[in-house]
């Protein structure tokens, strides 16, 4: 009997540990937030749940947790003491290690600092280098603008044959970064949410380049299933 016990008590232990290793706590603080609720949310079959969540009531500081299997991207949301949910949500790469966001309530996802997550550090890179493409986007945004006020045909073509380029680069930009991160979930990330409409043969190319641990991540999975489906 005792050492049944202390077969059952070893076995509490591993699955113990092996829970630990893949949790995430998220903690930080929201500068403004008096009263209300932060719900940490992911999307699971294509709906989004709450998977943690803790009611604000003096101390804006926060700690929330959820056992993450395989890094993905998360989103944290703020309902505010009269119930009302903001429409804005910060959206993080999720890593079972700790991470750290501080933001405020009245800038909270356009100025949240989060730290703790490589694929996060990759993600911000990402955005940063799409900025470029979308303020180049909004200069021609003008351009056409003005010019159909002016009746100018001519501008009008220029803009939209310059948008055009624009966005087949923009493309062009999220594979080669792909491919720089192969090793990391980001990469199949990418090309599933960001380029999954793109020729066939660059999805392919980033999918052969992933190791055999990003593959069998749940984006890694998600690119190999648009990969089988298409057609080119």
């Amino acid at each position: 009997m005792k050492y049944l016990f202390s077969i059952l008590s070893l076995l509490l232990i591993l699955v113990s540990c092996s829970n630990n290793e893949n949790t995430m706590t998220v903690s930080g603080h929201v500068k403004g937030l008096k009263k209300g609720t932060l719900l940490l949310q992911k999307i699971e079959d294509s709906t989004l749940i709450t998977t943690d969540s803790i009611i604000i009531n003096g101390d804006n500081t926060f700690t929330l947790s959820d056992v993450v299997t395989s890094p993905e991207v998360y989103y944290l949301h703020v309902k505010i003491s009269d119930g009302t949910l903001l429409d804005d949500r910060i959206a993080f790469f999720a890593e079972p290690k700790e991470i750290n966001i501080q933001t405020t309530l009245k800038e909270f996802n356009t100025k949240a600092v989060i730290n703790g997550s490589v694929n996060q550090e990759y993600l911000d890179d990402y955005d940063q280098l799409m900025k470029r493409y979308s303020d180049k986007n909004l200069e021609l945004i003008e351009q056409d603008f003005r010019a159909k006020k002016e009746g100018n045909d001519s501008l009008v073509n220029d803009a939209l044959q310059k948008q055009r380029s624009i966005l087949s680069n923009r493309y062009l930009a999220t594979v080669n970064f792909a491919l720089g991160h192969s090793d990391y979930e980001i990469a199949p990330y990418l090309m599933v949410h960001q380029v999954s409409n793109i020729n066939k043969k660059y999805l392919d190319t980033v999918y052969k380049k992933m190791s055999p641990k990003i593959k069998d991540s749940k984006y890694g999975k998600a690119l190999e299933s648009l990969i089988n489906n298409r057609e080119n």
